[in-house]
């Protein structure tokens, strides 16, 4: 089954003292501020589109991995993820870098090597983001 999720933005002024706000229409979680210095600078309690870039690939990632492990026959204690995307100004978006933390029981470091590589290259966000840099560190904790 396909969905679609909605967002919208509104900015007024130029692009180095200007001012936005994004809204998060399908799930109507909220309305959050962006500007140009929390894209480049400081954050101040302002969003960015690479912090929601960052969002959407630390959970599409999470599960992903998630179904890859369970699909091997393994449940997790824990998984936690992040990403941390990097933008640079006249160049745009390099790279998404992925860190994943996670305690299995019964898994070899091989296997959780492998399952947390095919998450990385099969979460459709890193898809959406092919044209960019994604890094991967995986800490199997005992």
């Amino acid at each position: 089954m396909a969905a679609t999720r909605n967002a919208h933005a509104r900015w007024v002024g130029d692009l180095p003292t200007g001012a936005g706000q994004v809204t998060l229409d399908s799930s109507e979680l909220g309305t959050y501020d962006v500007t140009w210095k929390a894209r480049t600078e400081a954050s101040e309690g302002k969003t960015s589109p690479e912090e929601l870039i960052a969002a959407a690939h630390s959970s599409c990632f999470a599960m992903a991995f998630s179904n890859e492990l369970s699909s091997a026959g393994h449940a997790a204690e824990y998984v936690n993820t992040s990403a941390a995307v990097t933008f640079v100004p006249g160049t745009g978006i390099t790279g998404s870098h992925l860190t994943l933390v996670a305690k299995i029981p019964g898994i070899s470091q091989e296997e959780f090597d492998a399952i947390a590589n095919g998450a990385k290259t099969g979460c459709p966000v890193s898809g959406a983001l092919a044209a960019i840099n994604i890094t991967l560190e995986a800490t199997l904790e005992a």
